[in-house]
């Protein structure tokens, strides 16, 4: 039941909301019942002690004989009966009891009547009530009622004011608390089912708005799975569902470039290995079969080395990729001219500079720039983009080689050429793997589309930035940093 999301949700909010309103419940009912409670006992309060002051005001008049309560309240029982009934009306089921010292209680009102009455009162709450205590409780007042009442009993003094000659008891059956208590939490009860139902609804459609795209993601997911990475995830409104659709959908997109990155690495690397194989392996076949004369022999075993050497540089870029992948290549941090390098790699590529007679410019903000890095690692990255450089230049473009001092304490290292560019589409993947710009292989013969992938993650070894800004048909730079030393 509860292996699905949308089944914990719903349980989880469900539970919630019960127990929420369980708790208000109990809040209210307590909070009502308090304030009925005190409410009911202080209108009884002043019944009694309204009844107590008239009847004590009608005994100063009296005098102080034996039984003179009963004989006060028996001659002038026409304003007494009127007092209670008027105390009696002011809630609902309130009974005035009128109790002589004995327990024994004279007149009674209820129910808008006024009679005797052959009732008696406990003598342990008569007790209290001579000791002067006015007394407020909860109690069956045995011999008086059935059930258990609130009840106020005060006391009515003498002429003198010093001793008790009677009690007023105003009591109220807690009857009409318990049907108000009843309503209330019937009434709670019945608008907590509704509210849940609603939140319910509510809930079930929040989330099956939730789960349904996730459901649908995991659908693409298998899509993905079986090699189907066209697949998309429909991205509905602006929230975080929404983000993650869209975080999916680009997810897939790179899925997709990736494998065709792939794919074209495949079909590179198949090129590669497959045109200098079978061109050595004719080269030899006709060496031995004596098809090439002898004098030729050198010429054709040259031809050999070479495609010896293009397969040896295509096994040490995949050897390279793997040990940077797996954490093997360690790079050994010396301080070294930058200047000096770069005038060296530009000097190397001299003849091809010539033969396309380009504009070449060097500039360098010092005669010596010094920076911390791995001297290999870095020849070749810089060897590599200006091999490319040279390589994708027009015939007497310019070439510009440019190592400037930046206020953050780095050096900026840029590779400048104007030729063929690279197109806007493909410059996001330039330093992915298995990336190679020249498609066609027109002017890019030799190379399997690492060299940048290797840069790349040289430059981000040393915590520093490569980037690369360009014009198809116009020009194209590349740019890295590397830390100054204060060496010279």
């Amino acid at each position: 039941m509860f292996k699905s999301v949308f089944a914990k949700y719903i349980t989880a909010f469900m539970c919630i909301i019960f127990v929420s309103f369980l708790v208000l419940v109990l809040l209210i009912t307590t909070m009502v019942n308090n304030y009925a409670v005190s409410a009911k006992q202080e209108l009884l309060a002043n019944a009694a002690e309204s009844a107590a002051t008239f009847l004590g005001s009608r005994m100063k008049n009296s005098n102080t004989e034996p039984n003179a309560f009963e004989k006060m309240i028996n001659g002038m029982a026409a304003d007494v009966d009127r007092m209670l009934l008027a105390m009696e009306a002011t809630g609902d089921d309130i009974t005035m009891l009128l109790v002589d010292n004995d327990g024994n209680v004279i007149r009674m009102a209820e129910n808008g009547k006024a009679h005797e009455s052959d009732a008696d009162i406990p003598r342990s709450v008569l007790d209290e009530v001579n000791g002067g205590v006015r007394i407020s409780e909860f109690s069956v007042l045995e011999g008086v009622f059935e059930e258990p009442q609130f009840f106020y009993a005060a006391p009515v003094y003498t002429t003198d004011g010093t001793s008790v000659c009677g009690t007023v008891f105003a009591c109220a059956s807690s009857a009409t608390l318990d049907a108000l208590l009843g309503v209330m939490l019937k009434t709670v009860i019945i608008a907590s089912l509704w509210i849940m139902l609603a939140a319910l609804v509510a809930v079930y459609l929040i989330t099956e708005r939730v789960i349904r795209p996730l459901r649908h993601m995991s659908g693409m997911a298998k899509e993905f799975a079986a090699g189907n990475f066209e697949a998309r995830v429909s991205v509905e409104g602006q929230d975080e569902v929404a983000e993650l659709a869209v975080a999916f959908n680009n997810m897939a997109s790179s899925l997709s470039q990736l494998e065709v990155m792939r794919n074209t690495f495949m079909a590179n690397v198949s090129h590669d290995l497959r045109t200098p194989m079978t061109t050595i392996s004719g080269f030899i076949d006709n060496i031995l079969s004596g098809a090439i004369p002898p004098e030729k022999r050198d010429y054709y075993l040259n031809l050999i080395r070479n495609e010896v050497q293009r397969l040896a540089r295509l096994v040490a870029s995949l050897l390279d990729i793997s040990r940077i992948q797996a954490g093997d290549r360690k790079f050994e941090m010396k301080p070294f001219d930058i200047c000096e390098m770069a005038r060296i790699i530009l000097i190397s590529f001299e003849q091809k500079i010539e033969a396309k007679r380009l504009d070449v410019e060097f500039l360098c903000d010092d005669e010596r720039m010094t920076v911390l890095a791995d001297r290999d690692a870095i020849y070749q990255i810089l060897y590599n983009i200006c091999d490319n450089a040279v390589k994708f230049s027009r015939e007497e473009g310019k070439l510009r080689v440019a190592l400037t001092q930046r206020e953050d304490g780095k050096v900026q290292i840029s590779v400048y050429n104007e030729g063929a560019g690279i197109a806007a589409d493909d410059l996001p993947f330039v330093f992915e793997r298995f990336y190679k710009g020249d498609k066609s292989r027109g002017l890019d013969k030799s190379g399997v589309g690492l060299g940048m992938f290797i840069s790349k993650t040289i430059i981000e070894a040393h915590h520093e930035k490569i980037w690369v800004k360009s014009e198809q048909g116009s020009y194209c730079e590349f740019n890295f940093t590397l830390p100054q030393t204060g060496e010279r």
